[in-house]
């Protein structure tokens, strides 16, 4: 009996894992050709989207991820492929604010202020990619990311009709156990698009790029969502 059980443990683990495997090459064949890795021949778009992630890991070392991004998108902004830059990150803490730390490191790198836009409420990448569309009214931008997280990024968008393209930039070497972790990302993807249709956590009001750029340019920090409406968001979630 023992011996029975475990055999179909095994099997159902397999098949499980299997699945998973097929699902994350399904997602990157699908999402291929919309993916660049050189630079030269991504075509021009007016918005390129920063998927945020920490500066620094908890042991207080430098992210990589978090370099290869910032420059992704200086570089990208530098060359004329883009013309603004949204950076879309967590500030649900006072202490940890992704898009206020990514809005300084590039006027640090030479972007000009006026050409920085940050969305405080991409809590997850489902939020970021939907809200660049409904909140920041734009249906075709560049994504820049990391090529496994561009083709997961990709997915979201193209599965809301979103026409979105992504610059992969540069990962760091030994990513394998960030590589395990995505297969497990997607499965969760797929999930909230498919079994869950989950929507952004917070949307809010509409506000098209170059209007609020021009409306709050210069003003250090300004969120596209107040401490206060994340606190009642917060309270809202709770409940």
């Amino acid at each position: 009996m023992w011996k029975r059980l475990i055999t179909s443990l095994i099997f159902i683990i397999a098949v499980f894992m299997l699945s998973a495997i097929m699902l994350d090459r399904w997602i990157s064949w699908k999402t291929a050709p919309y993916v660049f890795d050189d630079l030269r021949q991504l075509p021009e778009r007016q918005v390129g989207m920063v998927l945020g992630t920490s500066k620094y890991y908890k042991t207080g070392a430098y992210n990589q991820y978090y370099f290869y991004r910032i420059q992704g998108a200086v570089n990208a902004y530098n060359s004329g492929k883009v013309k603004y830059l949204l950076l879309s990150g967590d500030n649900a803490q006072h202490s940890y604010n992704e898009p206020n730390t990514m809005r300084k490191d590039l006027i640090k790198a030479g972007i000009p202020a006026s050409k920085i836009v940050m969305d405080f409420a991409g809590f997850r990448t489902l939020d970021s990619i939907v809200r660049t569309r409904k909140v920041f009214d734009t249906n075709d931008f560049t994504i820049i990311t990391q090529r496994f997280h561009c083709e997961r990024a990709l997915f979201i968008a193209m599965h809301m009709g979103i026409e979105a393209q992504c610059y992969a930039v540069s990962s760091p070497k030994n990513m394998m156990t960030i590589r395990m972790r995505e297969v497990f990302a997607r499965l969760g993807a797929l999930a909230d698009l498919y079994i869950l249709k989950r929507e952004p956590r917070f949307l809010g009001p509409l506000t098209p790029i170059p209007i609020q750029q021009v409306a709050l340019s210069g003003i250090e920090g300004y969120p596209a969502v107040s401490p206060k409406e994340l606190q009642e968001l917060d309270k809202k979630t709770a409940q």
